[in-house]
């Protein structure tokens, strides 16, 4: 799997408190070892998100992301709150 990651990911994430941002990398570390992890809760989203798909780095915290070719590559959109990132 290659990973990548949106310059506005990037920039958000940068943004994070140390222990968000630790939360983050568990779940990143997660899903690439198994995307379909039950506590990622990985599911695709709709309406205006339709063709993305969304899992759960704990709690409220949600990582958007598109995937390729069925997940050969994977590029992180977006991190935040479930407000923040629908």
């Amino acid at each position: 799997m290659d990973i990548q990651y949106h310059k506005n990911f990037n920039k958000i994430f940068e943004k994070l408190s140390p222990k968000i941002r630790n939360k983050v990398r568990r779940a990143i570390d997660i899903f690439y070892d198994n995307p379909y992890d039950p506590q990622l809760d990985n599911h695709a989203l709709h309406g205006k998100q339709k063709g993305r798909r969304a899992i759960s780095a704990g709690g409220d915290l949600r990582i958007v992301f598109i995937e390729k070719n069925n997940y050969a590559i994977v590029e992180f959109l977006d991190v935040g709150t479930h407000n923040q990132v629908y």
